[in-house]
């Protein structure tokens, strides 16, 4: 289980790195407040999850071939374009991912308290998956 429970605190760590990134390299003032708040959402995420893991946070950062895997390394490309749009679809490319990981992992077999955990974490990155999404779609027509 500790195997499953740090693969999950990778994808949350990525998802930190990756949406600190973007609210460094985004344009608009808002964008950058949303991905902070993302970013600091996912710390918590992976805060209530470590708790069923042996795991070190500290050890949790993300690499960039372990980023490469887990779908956040296309954002490199994007940041460095500083096209907010741009970014928003990385961003929505990498939170594919997130969502991915975790729906599989609600399908799993985990004690009762970590089961649950994993499915608030699981419905909490859907929808924040949906508000990149939205964002994304909003910024095309823009």
């Amino acid at each position: 289980m500790s195997t499953k429970i740090k693969d999950l605190l990778q994808t949350l760590t990525d998802g930190v790195e990756g949406f600190t990134k973007a609210a460094e390299s985004v344009k608009d003032p808002e964008l950058k407040v949303l991905f902070q708040g993302f970013a600091a959402e996912r710390q918590e995420m992976a805060d209530e999850l470590v708790a069923f893991s042996d795991a070190d946070l500290t050890d949790e950062k993300s690499t960039v071939t372990g980023a490469l895997h887990r779908g956040w390394i296309n954002l490199q490309a994007a940041l460095t374009s500083g096209d907010d749009h741009a970014i928003l679809t990385e961003c929505e490319r990498g939170e594919d991912h997130a969502v991915e990981v975790f729906e599989k992992a609600t399908k799993e077999s985990f004690p009762a308290e970590a089961s649950s955990t994993i499915s608030s974490i699981a419905t909490r990155i859907l929808a924040t998956h949906n508000k990149v999404r939205d964002l994304r779609d909003a910024a095309k027509v823009s």
